[in-house]
Parts: C-alpha cells; structure tokens; sequence
C-alpha cells in the first residue's frame, strides 16, 4: 500500500510538471515569433514524451504485479530467503546460485511465463536490474500469449 502511495504522489507531482511545462509551451507558440513558436512546440513535446514514459511504466508495474500476484496464488512465488550483508543486499554468492537453477528453469521451459518471471527476480536480487526488466517483459508477453 505504501508503494502505491508513492507511485501516485510521484505521478500527481508529475502530472503538475506537465501542466505547468505544457503552459509555458502553449504561452511560447501563442507569441507567434518563430523562434518561439519552435522553442514552444519543443516545451510541448517534453510533457508528452514525459506523460507516455509514465504511463508505459505504470503499464509495466502493473503487468508484473499481476503476475506476481498469479504466483504467489498457485504458490509459485520466489522465496526470497537469501543471505544478506549488512547493508541489505544479497550476498553475490547467493544470488548468482539461485539465478543459475531459475536460468536451467528458463533453458529447459522456454515458453513458461513463470519460469521467465522467477528469472527475472533472481536477476533484480543479483543487482542486474537491465536483465531483470528485459526477463519481466518476456514473462509479460507469454503470459498474453496464453
């Protein structure tokens, strides 16, 4: 509940950028002068590209959260019982053990959306988190396939 609270605080405060940007966008082209009137569209394409940047993400929070939430019903879920240092990260031994079984899941079940999504979370504990996301989406693609 708490992440929601700041998924929206950030969209809400986003949201406020956007508008007052997007203002000072529409204020530039109503000038009329050229130089403004291309410096204005470039203020309005700012929030927009903003706006479509936010909501693929929400899109993605809310592909992965489902899924999430899929497998921890049937009981599938990764546990995260691994060992920690101090500051809270995983020790690296750890997580490169428990991401190697989750790649041999994914080389032997290529087309299991679970299997895709664990992958993904033992890429996050392992710090990769270019990997993780990419796993995410593959997982988010075959569970729409389904």
């Amino acid at each position: 509940m708490r992440t929601r609270a700041v998924v929206a605080l950030l969209v809400v405060a986003f949201g406020f950028y956007a508008v007052t940007i997007g203002w000072r966008g529409v204020l530039l082209v109503a000038d009329g002068r050229p130089a403004a009137v291309a410096l204005g569209v470039g203020v309005l394409l700012l929030p927009l590209l903003g706006i479509w940047a936010v909501w693929r993400e929400l899109q993605f929070g809310r592909a992965t959260q489902r899924l999430g939430e899929e497998l921890a019903q049937r009981g599938q879920l990764l546990v995260d019982d691994l060992p920690r240092r101090p500051s809270g990260r995983v020790e690296r031994a750890a997580a490169m053990t428990a991401f190697d079984s989750h790649r041999r899941e994914v080389e032997q079940r290529p087309d299991d959306w679970a299997a895709w999504y664990r992958l993904a979370t033992a890429y996050d504990l392992a710090g990769d988190r270019r990997r993780a996301r990419a796993a995410a989406r593959r997982a988010i693609a075959l569970h729409a396939a389904e």
